[in-house]
């Protein structure tokens, strides 16, 4: 970190949300928050916040230093460097959740000396002053984003230093083979044995399938970081909308006997064993009546190009039609799970029958998943959430998620540098399996080191120069 310059003033923000509540949290950072906080905080027993312990709280009122005006009676916790959040000294103020109390006590700790902090200020500089790394840091604002305990806890992984905890020995591997590597480049007239070729073939390939497996996690995690979009589709009064309900277990559509009452898409969120799903019930796919649906189905096709599955509907008591044959073409290109709604009547058509509608239409070979439901009943809702769960998530789960402890990649960017690193190892595999000059090889594995630097934010290059000294003993 030494190419970075720690900004030596002293932060506030508000650290709740913005709105009406029973708290709101004026947080300062820096080395002058204690005397910021002593200026503008009184103590009914005349304690000073200077001589307040480290993580003590005491209990007072903001004063305007300028007009001597009480604010607000608050709770101030006092908390010293370096076990703080931001490892600066720290002091929080817990008013009453007001907009006016909350804005105004921010204000006059702007004015007693604070900075307004940028947004995301106080953990950037946890990462600054290194108590937590790059990706711990990022891990931070997905617990604030998780839709799901899953992927709550998917992400207090990585803040709890999983995902580093991982790198790091791979990034000490790689420095040990740099240093071996340009000890032989750089002092070739030295008392050096050669590099043992065959051990260090055999520790890229150790590295590789490593860090192949990271990346391979990501088609799993990312669900849980990202959500999944999907999109109930079918023609009118097929029960697209009664399904959307039985889902949330609330009547969050408009339901009626009438085709064409969903004019427009309705999104809403869903909880599918940890996954979050964003599932979007659109309007009946026909030959527009009027200018409003015309306009829904425009929207509705738009939705079904943009979710990552579909949930195409069917009534199975009416006869299969040209209007549900052309439900199958929309969804043609798309990731499919077909339900046959109203269970709970005759069904005038059989699974087997859809089936083959369905290769037909799509020339596709592989079996359809298929569910009999009826969202008035619930039947069968539960075998839909497991369908739409296994099909998404099973196929995508690591093939081994025991090879590094259970870690799963949950950001693109860990697995863009993930993937560089891999390329860049494979890369210096073949140098050294070719005899290629030992400064390409010695590129290569640069390249794979600044890669996995980038995911926890380190610098490389003073690393591998210390390695170099240390381990060899140059000039001695």
């Amino acid at each position: 970190m030494s190419n970075i310059n720690l900004s030596d003033d002293t932060i506030a923000g508000i650290s709740t949300p913005h709105g009406v509540g029973g708290i709101g949290i004026v947080r300062i950072s820096g080395g002058g928050a204690i005397n910021i906080a002593e200026r503008i905080f009184s103590s009914p027993n005349d304690k000073k916040v200077s001589s307040m312990p480290s993580f003590t709280i005491a209990h007072g009122f903001i004063i305007d230093p300028e007009t001597g005006e009480k604010i607000d009676e608050v709770l101030l916790s006092v908390m010293r460097a370096p076990k703080t959040y931001t490892a600066e000294d720290v002091a929080e103020i817990n008013c009453h959740g007001g907009l006016l109390t909350v804005s105004k006590t921010l204000e006059i700790s702007l004015n007693a000396g604070a900075r307004l902090a940028a947004p995301g200020e106080f953990t950037m500089r946890a990462f600054l002053n290194g108590r937590i790394d790059l990706a711990q840091a990022e891990a931070v604002l997905d617990i604030i984003n998780a839709a799901t305990l899953s992927s709550g806890r998917l992400a207090l992984e990585q803040l709890s230093g999983g995902l580093s905890s991982v790198i790091l020995p791979i990034v000490n591997e790689l420095i040990s083979m740099c240093a071996e590597v340009e000890a032989q480049i750089d002092f070739p007239e030295d008392d050096i044995e050669p590099a043992d070729k065959s051990a260090m073939l055999g520790n890229i390939n150790s590295i590789v399938t490593g860090l192949k497996s990271l990346s391979e996690s990501y088609s799993f995690g990312r669900f849980y970081r990202e959500g999944l979009c999907v999109a109930i589709v079918g023609k009118p009064n097929v029960g697209k909308s009664s399904l959307l309900n039985a889902l949330l277990k609330k009547d969050r559509a408009i339901v009626t006997p009438l085709p064409g009452t969903t004019r427009d898409t309705i999104e809403e969120a869903l909880n599918i064993k940890g996954l979050p799903v964003r599932i979007v019930d659109t309007a009946g796919i026909r030959e527009g009546s009027g200018l409003a649906e015309t306009q829904g189905i425009t929207r509705s096709i738009a939705a079904i190009e943009a979710a990552a599955l579909v949930i195409a509907v069917f009534d199975g008591s009416t006869v299969f039609t040209n209007e549900d044959e052309e439900i199958l073409r929309r969804t043609a290109s798309k990731d499919i799970i077909i339900a046959i709604n109203k269970a709970d009547k005759e069904m005038a058509f059989s699974n087997e029958f859809l089936t083959g509608q369905y290769r037909g239409v799509t020339n596709h070979d592989t079996a359809v998943k298929i569910v009999n439901i009826s969202a008035l009943t619930g039947f069968g809702l539960d075998a839909l959430k497991e369908t739409l769960y296994s099909h998404i998530v099973g196929s995508n789960a690591p093939k081994s998620q025991d090879a590094h402890e259970g870690v799963i990649v949950t950001n693109l960017r860990h697995k863009t540098a993930l993937d560089e690193a891999v390329a860049a190892m494979e890369n210096s595999r073949e140098c050294l399996r070719i005899d290629n000059p030992y400064e390409i090889t010695a590129l290569e594995l640069r390249t794979a080191l600044n890669a996995l630097g980038r995911i926890t934010g380190t610098i490389t290059t003073g690393d591998i120069l210390e390695k170099i000294f240390s381990d060899f003993c140059i000039g001695k």
